[in-house]
C-alpha cells in the first residue's frame, strides 16, 4: 500500500512499448516549477505522478 501523497496524475501500467506518459508528465510539471516524480501503485497497476519529496 502506498503512503498517502497527493496524486497529480495517473496512467495505466500497460501503455504502448516506448511510451512513458507518466515520466513525461512528471518532467512537464517539474519544468513548470512543481517538482514531481513517478511511483508505481501495485494495487491498482497504475503509474502515479506525485509531488517530489523535498
Amino acid at each position: 500500500m502506498m503512503a498517502a501523497r497527493e496524486i497529480l496524475a495517473d496512467f495505466p501500467a500497460g501503455g504502448p512499448r516506448g511510451s512513458w506518459p507518466a515520466e513525461e508528465k512528471a518532467a512537464e510539471l517539474t519544468a513548470k516549477g512543481q517538482p514531481a516524480t513517478v511511483r508505481m501503485d501495485l494495487d491498482s497497476d497504475r503509474f502515479v505522478v506525485v509531488r517530489a519529496e523535498s
